[in-house]
């Protein structure tokens, strides 16, 4: 009895004592910066983590918000879904179409709607976020951090009959690749030179693994030009020019297709030609491309196909994301057998 009359007087000791104790003491906690939708709008380009560059517009439609995407590679798209979280991150969708298996005859039989998404905040006046894929055997989410920077609208269209031109530069020197070098040195260089023309023939061995071929930059850099071609595009064949390494003015062998922004002489994805101009596959075509002021002149074949339209941001592909530095002329090298020649820069003087 006594035993037991102790240990609840040492319980009753221990209880006076713990509600004596001061409570602690908890850190102001700080408000969360709230972002609104309208530090969000706009046009963004993209720094994408391990290299590459994306761009991401957002715009406040009538009744509902909307944007257009381009990751890295490929076509600028129209998203999924955008909408502000209750976080006040803004979070843009994607979807990819993956084939998970294929009859003998390599048709799908199953394929996945797997969703993509952006989750982005504003720090000071730049864009940081994650875009998240799930893995494709389904275990687990890839993240791939990437910044943005706010895109200033193009100046307005220059008079292009006022242009003042400097010294023709002659970038191909017909008889080696003096003055060009790989993008990416670690890939397979499928560029020759032979009797003035600059070509590429990115040839895979049936049976063997797949050959990374490289695309070729020059050496120099440039701001605004005027860029004169030829080219010769086989039947089915696909290249590209891009200018300051970050516009892709199309090569692709389109004759008699419907007018696409995919097609010969298109700015790949963003301005569609006003008209088709392309000559049959295996013939030599000419290109006369200006850009001044993020705006681009397209004649091919002599005909005028894109007059003096605005840019609004890379395309897929692009090697840089600041519009407003000068880049070298690179050639698509990896897509199929082209030949080009004759190729002169005339630098524009301001």
């Amino acid at each position: 009895m006594r035993a037991i009359q102790f240990l609840f007087a040492v319980a009753l000791i221990s209880l006076s004592v713990t509600s004596c104790k001061e409570k602690p003491k908890t850190e102001p906690v700080a408000p969360v910066q709230k972002t609104e939708l309208t530090e969000y709008l706009g046009q963004w380009t993209i720094d994408v983590q391990g290299g590459g560059v994306s761009w991401l517009e957002v715009r406040q439609e009538k009744d509902y918000l909307d944007a257009d995407l381009l990751w890295i590679g490929g076509s600028v798209l129209p998203v999924a879904n955008v909408y502000l979280d209750n976080d006040h991150k803004l979070i843009v969708t994607r979807i990819d179409n993956v084939v998970r298996t294929k009859d003998e005859k390599g048709t799908p039989i199953r394929s996945h709607q797997v969703t993509n998404w952006l989750k982005t905040s504003k720090q000071g006046d730049k864009l940081v976020g994650f875009l998240y894929s799930p893995k494709r055997n389904g275990n687990g989410i890839d993240s791939t951090s990437f910044t943005g920077t706010k895109l200033a609208p193009p100046p307005p269209a220059p008079d292009m009959a006022s242009l003042k031109f400097g010294t023709p530069i002659n970038l191909f020197n017909g008889k080696d690749l003096t003055g060009w070098k790989l993008i990416d040195p670690k890939q397979k260089n499928g560029f020759y030179a032979k009797d003035g023309i600059l070509g590429t023939d990115p040839a895979q061995v049936e049976g063997q693994e797949h050959i990374s071929y490289g695309n070729l930059r020059t050496d120099q850099e440039f701001e605004d030009f005027n860029l004169k071609l030829e080219v010769n595009v086989p039947e089915g064949s696909n290249s590209g020019v891009y200018l300051r390494g970050m516009y892709e003015i199309q090569v692709f062998d389109s004759y008699k297709k419907p007018l696409d922004p995919h097609n010969m002489g298109a700015l790949y994805s963003r301005i569609t030609p006003s008209v088709a101009a392309e000559k049959p596959a295996g013939t030599w075509q000419s290109m006369d491309i200006t850009l001044c002021d993020r705006h681009v002149t397209v004649i091919l074949n002599g005909t005028k196909i894109i007059d003096n339209q605005p840019v609004y941001g890379p395309t897929g592909g692009a090697m840089k994301s600041d519009v407003n530095t000068p880049g070298p002329i690179y050639l698509q090298g990896d897509h199929g057998k082209v030949a080009y020649r004759n190729l002169v820069l005339t630098p524009i003087v301001k």
